[in-house]
């Protein structure tokens, strides 16, 4: 079974930074790939948006209301995924969540698999 464990967020001033950091593991077995992979988030009362997206070759895109301030990206010897969000506000803060799209390991591929979801509040 993959796991996803999900770091970094928290309280942050307007035009702050974090850096969510997304750590993939097994239960059993050898992650040998990664597939695409994406950060989305939830606002309060709003419904889960795509925020970033890196694929497997590495092309990347964001979403309209975060282009220019954050950034994705993965370190693959050591299977994390990486959020950097620089000039936050408030309209940032959100529940945020990574996913793989597909994952490669010993025991064969892992599909659609999501962390268990970080706070970020950004607020004065």
């Amino acid at each position: 079974q993959v796991q996803l464990v999900e770091s970094g967020g928290g309280l942050v001033q307007p035009g702050g930074s974090l850096r969510l950091s997304c750590a993939a593991s097994l239960s059993s077995g050898v992650i040998l790939g990664i597939g695409n992979i994406h950060w989305y988030r939830r606002a309060p009362g709003k419904q889960r948006d795509m925020v970033a997206m890196m694929s497997s070759n590495g092309e990347t895109a964001y979403a309209a209301p975060v282009k220019g301030r954050f950034a994705i990206s993965k370190d693959n010897a050591k299977k994390t995924l990486y959020l950097q969000m620089n000039n936050l506000t408030s309209e940032d803060t959100a529940v945020y969540f990574c996913e793989i799209d597909r994952l490669e390991s010993s025991r064969g591929p892992w599909f659609d698999s999501w962390g268990q979801g970080i706070h970020v509040i950004v607020s004065s």
